[in-house]
């Protein structure tokens, strides 16, 4: 075998372990680049729900506070200021 032709065979070889590596690589980096993604839409899921259950909560007290209370929205056009002239 001619020097030429070793040196030919080393570099394709060297090269052909070069982007094995590589692909493995960045395989594993997208593979944790998406497991990234399903855990912060995990958390977005959740802080949602405790939105959303945060809401329901105030929705049902608003309800229960209205039954006891009677509201006004302060900018109605029937609301009178207090009298003042003694």
């Amino acid at each position: 075998m001619s020097r030429a032709s070793k040196l030919t065979l080393a570099a394709t070889g060297l090269s052909a372990i070069g982007i094995v590596i590589f692909v493995h690589a960045a395989q594993r980096s997208e593979k944790a680049a998406m497991h990234a993604g399903v855990i912060r839409d995990y958390e977005l899921q959740r802080v949602k729900r405790e939105r959303q259950a945060d809401f329901e909560m105030q929705r049902e007290l608003e309800k229960e506070y209205r039954k006891v209370q009677t509201v006004s929205d302060g900018g109605s056009s029937t609301a009178r200021p207090p009298n003042t002239d003694g």
